[in-house]
């Protein structure tokens, strides 16, 4: 499987779904970044607050209830504008509006190593606002 690249990068994880939440959790750990996760929104949002230091990416689910993944992403770059923000979805319909934002966007399921390869190229994007986020879209064939 693909690793880290760099010194540990905080990684905040956010999904309803809590076999999803736990398997992209245990994916990220043993690939050697520092992991937090919360299960909605709100509890992102808490879980942010209380994070001294900083998180390098947002990896949420686009479909949550009460805050969509795509709104805690803007919601939390207030604090953090440098934090990169991946969005992940298994919906079809929603795939053109997140890359509207200009975000990164992988499609459930995926396998470990493309979500690390992923996460590895939009951290170190040299460009926080990541335009063109479709660069980094996984229905797209290497």
């Amino acid at each position: 499987m693909a690793e880290a690249v760099g010194r540990p990068e905080t990684i905040l994880v956010v999904d309803d779904n809590q076999a999803v939440l736990n398997f992209v959790v245990l994916i990220l750990k043993n690939a050697g970044f520092r992991v937090l996760s919360a299960f909605d929104g709100a509890s992102a949002m808490g879980v942010a607050e209380r994070t001294e230091g900083q998180i390098d990416l947002l990896l949420s689910d686009v479909d949550m209830p009460y805050m969509s993944g795509p709104d805690l992403g803007q919601q939390l770059k207030i604090a953090r504008p440098d934090m990169h923000v991946m969005l992940m979805s298994g919906g079809s319909s929603l795939n053109l509006l997140v890359l509207n934002y200009g975000w990164a966007f992988i499609q459930k399921p995926f396998v470990a190593k493309r979500l690390v390869e992923m996460l590895n190229s939009v951290l170190h994007s040299a460009d926080r606002s990541q335009s063109g986020g479709q660069e980094f879209d996984s229905r797209r064939d290497k």
